[in-house]
């Protein structure tokens, strides 16, 4: 589709589209309802290679480096601020805060499916090269929406043993 057009047009209509996709994903996330996002669907599952967060942790070094990232919190939305006191916590709270986890995962991973309309509307280097850019800004928020599920669902585990 764009293999005979100019550098600085297929740049510019891959901005455009890749703001549109991502926009068109945020909204659906916004509106989608929770049970879209509900953990134990078959692609929130937890991988034995993370069950000890070893690989985030030790592979990543995610602790160094997830607090720069920039977070969204939408209106009346979870942010780590709100988590004041972790043994004070509610377990609705630490539940609902998990399905967010999802659906922050959820957002990227279909926001890195850009990489397939890349390869439909461009030539294979600007394909890769575009692909390659929307995968590297997303992979990185997934990590952390893994990650900290994996640390909400041992807290809740744990939440449900104690007593009330």
């Amino acid at each position: 589709m764009l293999s005979n057009q100019s550098p600085e047009y297929i740049w510019a209509v891959n901005i455009v589209l890749i703001l549109i996709w991502h926009a068109l994903v945020w909204i659906f996330c916004l509106r989608a309802d929770a049970s879209f996002f509900e953990p134990s669907k078959p692609i929130y599952k937890i991988h034995k290679w993370e069950s000890k967060n070893c690989f985030y942790t030790k592979k990543l070094k995610i602790k160094k480096w997830k607090d720069k990232l920039p977070q969204y919190i939408a209106k009346n939305g979870f942010s780590k601020k709100q988590m004041k006191n972790i043994s004070e916590m509610d377990p609705l709270y630490i539940k609902k805060f998990i399905i967010e986890t999802c659906r922050g995962e959820w957002d990227h991973l279909v926001c890195c499916a850009y990489s397939i309309i890349s390869f439909l509307i461009n030539p294979l280097p600007y394909a890769v090269m575009f692909s390659s850019i929307v995968i590297f800004c997303n992979v990185p928020f997934i990590a952390i929406q893994r990650y900290n599920r994996l640390r909400l669902l041992r807290l809740s585990k744990k939440r449900k043993l104690r007593p009330q």
